[in-house]
């Protein structure tokens, strides 16, 4: 409700100060433009939300989550102890890790909604548990070992070597990472 305000307030402000300025045709001409880029935008990215969405599933179908999975119990058990005792609760978290890895932001949505709902599941409880505050923030600061959206819209964009982001994208993710991790930990305790 109050970030519908807040848009609210934002639009009579232009209108406004493009009224004043004698600017309403060019404030009505970018309007247009920009409603026509995000559409265009907005189908791009869920393109990619689809086709991942649906390789997602082939994987879960296939048994590749079962393997990827397997391959990053031993870290993820850690991090998780009592999510990865349950198949698809650690399919889940997997498949959404490595579509964060890939740089599959919007693929990796799904996934991390699955393994919350089913985490939650689990845990019977109706609050966030440390388990989802973790997996939350990992998601979140989501590492990225390919940044692929990021790379497409600089690409869309124009961008001459869209990959040259590859350092920063590392650093940023996992810093982040880190810093959110050490944060969800010390919550928790200062909590109990």
């Amino acid at each position: 409700m109050q970030l519908s305000a807040a848009y609210t307030v934002m639009l009579l402000a232009s209108l406004l100060c493009a009224a004043l300025r004698g600017e309403a045709a060019a404030l009505s001409a970018a309007a247009l433009e920009g409603a026509g880029t995000g559409v265009t935008l907005s189908l791009s990215l869920a393109g990619t939300l689809c086709l991942w969405s649906g390789v997602a599933k082939v994987w879960e179908q296939c048994g590749v989550s079962r393997r990827l999975s397997a391959l990053l119990r031993p870290l993820l058990k850690k991090l998780f102890p009592d999510a990865m005792r349950d198949e698809r609760a650690a399919g889940s978290i997997c498949s959404n890790l490595a579509a964060n890895l890939l740089g599959l932001g919007n693929a990796a949505t799904p996934l991390g909604v699955a393994a919350v709902c089913r985490m939650r599941e689990l845990s019977g409880k109706d609050r966030a548990t440390d388990e989802m505050c973790r997996f939350i923030v990992l998601n979140t600061a989501s590492i990225q070992l390919i940044p692929a959206t990021v790379a497409a819209l600089r690409a869309q964009a124009g961008a001459a070597s869209p990959f040259d982001i590859l350092p920063a994208v590392w650093i940023t993710s996992l810093g982040a990472a880190a810093v959110g991790l050490s944060a969800a930990a010390l919550f928790a305790n200062y909590g109990r």
